[in-house]
């Protein structure tokens, strides 16, 4: 069996003073290449500090992250950086696009850090697939927050990552954008059939996918 992704007894614990936290309470689950999967829970339930220890933007304080067969816990910041610039694409709740860059030029940014070439032409193929071809010379500022999403999406699929991170994908839209930017984000995945992995709170957007986690308090507590 083929697994992008390997979670091991994860844990991630936070000391303050005599004060112990724990986020994450030894978290095991295993996705196959290709396949879709929500992780769901209630604020505080460590959705986001899961898919970032997935994604090697944090170290867990116990158990392992296996991604595309590397061992995460094992690599320095700059390994781990090099694993998700050849493997990883990340859409954010907020966005995070470069405001002095326009539309183009953030969904070229991946492409040139890879250092590829005719990265303007896959950037704009990128656009016009997202719907925004029209919109490319535009700013952040001057996109609503649907299109800024898109141009996220956009970014997100332009090194052809073989695992896709999205924390709250649609938390900042409106319904009717929302259902826009779902199918948009599901058409394109299956398209590249690219592994996904998604943090939610919205329900109807989590049956979406092959598989729910659910968390609470840090604990898996159901795997549908």
């Amino acid at each position: 069996m083929s697994y992008i992704l390997e979670v091991n007894n994860l844990s991630k614990v936070y000391q303050s003073g005599d004060h112990t936290l724990t986020v994450l309470d030894k978290v095991s689950f295993a996705i196959e290449k290709s396949d879709t999967m929500a992780i769901v829970g209630s604020s505080g339930s460590g959705k986001t500090t899961l898919l970032g220890l997935c994604a090697g933007l944090d170290r867990a304080t116990n158990g392992s992250v296996v991604l595309n067969g590397i061992s995460l816990d094992k690599l320095d910041e700059d390994a781990r950086a090099a694993v998700r610039s050849q493997c990883v694409g990340f859409i954010f709740q907020n966005f995070q696009l470069l405001p002095t860059l326009t539309a183009l030029e953030n969904v070229m940014v991946p492409l040139e850090l890879r250092g590829e070439k005719n990265t303007k032409k896959a950037a704009m193929e990128l656009l016009g697939k997202v719907g925004l071809a029209e919109r490319y010379d535009h700013y952040p500022t001057q996109l609503s927050g649907g299109e800024q999403q898109r141009v996220c999406i956009a970014r997100a699929f332009s090194n052809r990552p073989q695992i896709l991170f999205a924390d709250e994908p649609t938390g900042n839209l409106d319904n009717e954008t929302s259902e826009k930017v779902q199918n948009l984000l599901f058409e394109l995945n299956k398209e590249a059939g690219t592994t996904l992995v998604l943090v939610t709170h919205d329900l109807e957007l989590a049956k979406k996918t092959q598989r729910m986690i659910r968390l609470k308090g840090g604990l898996v507590i159901a795997d549908e």
